[in-house]
């Protein structure tokens, strides 16, 4: 048996992905394979996927992956839903038993539109809609759990490490533009299928690498707008902080980059640039509660594209790479190396600097 100090965990938690900008839809056995050199970064209580462009045939329906405790559970949130959504598709989600995976729950798909009677009686667009019966389900109805809900995307994720999640859940079969993996190191949260990351809403998907210090700030002031945090892990609260971020407020990605890692005072003071120093006056000034604090390395998957963040002091390791239209991401370039040998241009995004990709114009 091993002892303290005789185990490897280097930052514990690692993270990959990738991207073709020309939307090339690679197989999901190249990020799942991506995460084996990184093996000792987990300890099994955690691993995830995150798929874009994955559901083609469904590509104008919300994709919700769920997990329920036992059967009626599934049949009274289908109900539920039934009530708000046209089903046009239920299934569960098709898994390989392994040795590696257990006590799996029943693990379900829907593929969803709202209701137009039901949008037109709430007053609500589709996105606020979709979003709220999300936090519902999940706050509201014990053994019942929604752990993806975008279009044309989809997470798959388990207790386990993350190269068995992915044969696990046959990402082989599968093929997107963009992936996102994560495997967890469970520090001060306990590992369980809901904890495990890609955290989604919509078509958000967050894998975070370290620990968020300021998590009470920030689901204190993020709860005031509807969001709840109850996945008992601070990863949650960042995926909830850029939905806020984003499609309530409307800013762009580099802005909400510059809340989530604000550049320090000291540092904002000495932009030459007026406008720019203004800017993150500005943001820093009017979200001071988002600013998450606390060594991390995240990556934000969305429909068309990546964002890679590290927080200011870059305390969590990131590389990137890229090949041709492809732009790889990871914790450890043995990773990007085992997605593309040949991969160029290898380099360490700084602290706080937030690394964009998204596809061509025209390819969505």
């Amino acid at each position: 048996m091993k002892t303290e100090g005789q185990v490897r965990i280097p930052s514990g938690c690692a993270i990959a992905a990738v991207i073709s900008r020309n939307g090339e839809r690679m197989s999901g056995e190249s990020i799942s394979n991506a995460m084996k050199p990184m093996h000792d970064r987990s300890n099994g209580l955690g691993g995830g996927f995150a798929g874009y462009g994955i559901y083609p045939e469904y590509r104008d329906f919300y994709a919700l992956h769920m997990f329920f405790d036992e059967r009626e559970t599934r049949k009274s949130c289908e109900a539920f839903l039934k009530e708000r959504f046209e089903i046009v598709k239920s299934e569960i989600i098709p898994t390989r038993k392994i040795p590696a995976i257990t006590d799996e729950p029943i693990i379900w798909r829907y593929f969803a539109a709202p209701l137009k009677s039901v949008l037109a009686s709430a007053q609500l667009d589709e996105k606020e809609f979709v979003a709220r019966t999300v936090m519902k389900i999940n706050t509201e109805m014990k053994g019942a759990y929604v752990f993806s809900s975008g279009k044309n995307m989809g997470t798959f994720k388990a207790v386990g490490f993350p190269e068995d999640v992915g044969v696990f859940y046959r990402l082989d079969e599968y093929a997107g533009y963009s992936w996102t993996a994560h495997g967890r190191y469970p520090t001060n949260t306990p590992g369980w299928w809901g904890g495990a990351h890609p955290f989604t809403l919509l078509d958000w998907s967050v894998v975070h690498n370290g620990e968020i210090s300021s998590y009470d700030a920030n689901r204190r002031f993020i709860e005031m707008f509807g969001y709840k945090c109850s996945l008992q892990t601070d990863t949650e609260v960042i995926t909830y902080i850029i939905d806020y971020l984003m499609r309530i407020q409307g800013l762009t990605l580099g802005e909400t980059a510059s809340v989530i890692a604000a550049p320090f005072w000291s540092t904002i003071e000495s932009k030459k640039d007026s406008e720019e120093r203004k800017q993150h006056i500005f943001l820093r000034t009017m979200f001071p509660s988002l600013l998450v604090t606390g060594p991390f390395s995240i990556v934000l998957g969305f429909s068309g594209g990546l964002m890679a963040l590290n927080d200011r002091l870059k305390l969590r390791s990131m590389v990137v790479g890229e090949k041709e239209d492809k732009v790889f991401i990871a914790s450890e370039e043995a990773a990007i190396r085992v997605m593309e040998p040949d991969a160029q241009n290898i380099w360490a995004p700084a602290g706080g600097e937030p690394v964009i990709v998204k596809l061509k114009d025209g390819v969505l």
